[in-house]
């Protein structure tokens, strides 16, 4: 075949070059749709010094996190919380009180203690966190998630994330690190992780390193939780 008749081939190969480019893209796109994510969350700080051990662990693997605090326990910990907020965590309300029959008395006063909370955050750091938890969870003993609780604090632009993935160490926080390692594990696209730096937290300190890298060798992306963030949370059958 000669040069000459080789040329009329040339715009089906330029045709063929850009399907297979333009297929390409699109894999790369969906592979990059589907990636794997991981939220690790940390409920019932600050902590002085646990707190301070899980945000060393986070500064060295390079992750965010999210911390649901505990409005109580912030004053004299101030430096706790600027620390989180500059080294690129979010800051999440987790009530006041952390009491159960006070939060749970009525969608007011539940409301309140997570408007003081994020107050007192806004004193420190200059922001209004809009992402919450409930203590215990938003389906626990003593009280059951309600259309009127969700339609509450939607009106005041707050934004509710319980856990799909359960460490376990809230519940029995002087379990082994292994057991909180082994819990943790999960394969879910989308993992929220509850876990906490509370001060009875040392036992979490000791699981996380292993819990992170079991996440990092599985190709997940750690992402701190924002208003962006889809919400966490489920009515329960009745």
């Amino acid at each position: 075949m000669n040069l000459k008749s080789l040329k009329k081939y040339i715009p089906f190969v330029l045709i063929i070059i850009t399907i297979i480019n333009y297929q390409n893209l699109l894999i790369h796109k969906v592979l990059a749709d589907e990636k794997k994510i991981i939220y690790l969350t940390f409920d019932d700080g600050p902590a002085g010094k646990v707190t301070t051990n899980v945000l060393d662990i986070l500064k060295q693997e390079s992750i965010p996190a999210t911390f649901f605090l505990i409005g109580s326990q912030i004053k004299g910990q101030e430096d706790l919380i600027k620390r989180m907020y500059d080294e690129g965590h979010a800051l999440g309300l987790h009530s006041m009180s952390h009491n159960r029959n006070n939060l749970y008395h009525s969608n007011e006063e539940f409301l309140q203690e997570m408007l003081d909370t994020q107050q007192i955050i806004n004193s420190i750091v200059g922001i209004k966190p809009n992402i919450l938890r409930f203590p215990f969870g938003c389906n626990n003993n003593c009280y059951k998630i309600s259309q009127s609780m969700v339609d509450l604090l939607h009106q005041n632009n707050l934004k509710i994330y319980d856990w799909n993935t359960d460490s376990g160490d809230g519940a029995h926080p002087n379990a082994s690190p292994s057991t909180f390692i082994k819990n943790s594990k999960s394969d879910k696209e989308r993992v929220v992780l509850l876990m906490h730096c509370a001060y009875m937290s040392k036992n979490s300190v000791k699981a996380l390193p292993s819990i992170i890298k079991y996440y990092k060798d599985n190709g997940y992306e750690f992402k701190a939780i924002d208003e962006n963030t889809p919400e966490e949370y489920h009515f329960m059958k009745k």
